[in-house]
């Protein structure tokens, strides 16, 4: 008996079971006997070992490349799985990698590690604020572990690297460097590290007391056109920003050209941040300051984490939130006021009312 069959036989939602059996404390007391002595009676155990025993599985893990990326080969993904298999060494589970082509048709390669290849688990990233992946996993009950939190749940296993930290702590740099037109280019905010990315940025705007403006916050794919596009937007604006915030480094690197292509200079004229120490970003010029991502341990961290959930751990006692540290480099230039006879109007115009 699976847990769909088990919730059925009771006349209960299957989440409302998973909470019970967990021993969640938003199910009422009743409920949650009426559930605990009706698993007694039928021999249905939430242990996942017990369970992988029944589904006859292979013993096989899932680490599946979420869209949108731009490369297998990119080090995010290779660094998280060397510490997926680093953890996974004499443990008797085999990794497979699956990857889905798109964000829309990404369910669909759940469903069938799941429904037709019988996987234990599976090992993602790239969450999303309204995530139907995680939504569908735990509704069938499929032990997992996730890179990154989610709106929509907060009881599953993750790791985090602190996006709202980049945010925040990367404007924060520029404010105190006496940058005032600080933009953030950062990838599509249905992901969840962007939306924290946004969150961290205007924190620090408003601590500081400067005016949010959304002309200076543009969305961009993660990819180095995607912010050289951004960089070409934002430079183009009648009041353009003398610092920029990204919150990925690819994003940084394409923002570095786009500021040249303008006949600025990047780290001079126009600051940069990244979010996420690509290895290239310490050989460009200027280096790039951005912040550190430690994948392999967070992958590593991922899969420890996972081999603990089937055995049966709580998911939430599953959860960690690690706070990326600042690697300063060149990138992020202080403020220069524009030469007497190149300044526009409203530049004059804000030195004359301040």
């Amino acid at each position: 008996m699976n847990i769909q069959e088990f919730a059925a036989k009771l006349k209960l939602s299957v989440s409302t079971v998973s909470k019970a059996l967990n021993g969640r404390e938003d199910v009422s007391a009743d409920t949650r006997k009426r559930v605990l002595e009706a698993a007694e009676l039928h021999g249905f155990s939430p242990d996942p070992a017990a369970r992988r025993l029944r589904r006859q599985s292979a013993d096989t893990i899932a680490f599946v490349v979420s869209p949108p990326q731009t490369s297998f080969a990119h080090p995010f993904f290779l660094d998280m799985l060397m510490g997926v298999n680093d953890a996974m060494d004499n443990t008797g589970y085999q990794v497979i990698v699956a990857s889905a082509r798109s964000v829309e048709t990404e369910i669909d390669l759940f469903k069938r590690l799941i429904e037709r290849q019988r996987v234990d688990a599976l090992l993602f990233g790239r969450t999303r604020r309204e995530d139907e992946r995680i939504a569908y996993l735990l509704e069938r009950d499929i032990p997992f572990v996730a890179f990154g939190r989610s709106e929509t749940s907060d009881a599953f296993p993750f790791v985090d690297i602190d996006h709202q930290v980049v945010g925040r702590a990367g404007c924060a740099r520029f404010i105190a460097l006496g940058h005032r037109r600080i933009a953030l280019v950062h990838a599509p905010e249905y992901l969840m590290f962007s939306h924290l990315e946004r969150t961290g940025y205007t924190e620090a705007l408003r601590a500081a007391g400067i005016r949010f403006d959304k002309s200076l916050c543009i969305e961009a794919d993660i990819s180095e056109e995607g912010g050289a596009e951004a960089a070409r937007r934002l430079l183009n604006l009648a009041d353009p920003p003398t610092a920029i915030v990204c919150g990925h480094d690819l994003i940084a690197l394409g923002a570095l050209r786009g500021i040249a292509e303008t006949g600025r200079r990047p780290g001079h004229d126009v600051g940069v941040i990244g979010g996420d120490n690509h290895p290239i970003g310490r050989y460009v010029q200027p280096a790039l300051t951005t912040f550190s991502a430690e994948t392999h341990r967070a992958g590593k961290r991922m899969a420890q984490m996972l081999l603990q959930r089937l055995e049966g751990a709580s998911p939430q006692t599953l959860q960690e939130v690690w706070a990326p540290e600042m690697i300063i480099r060149a990138s992020d230039g202080p403020h220069r006021t524009p030469a007497r006879g190149k300044a526009s109007a409203s530049a004059r115009a804000r030195a004359v009312r301040a």
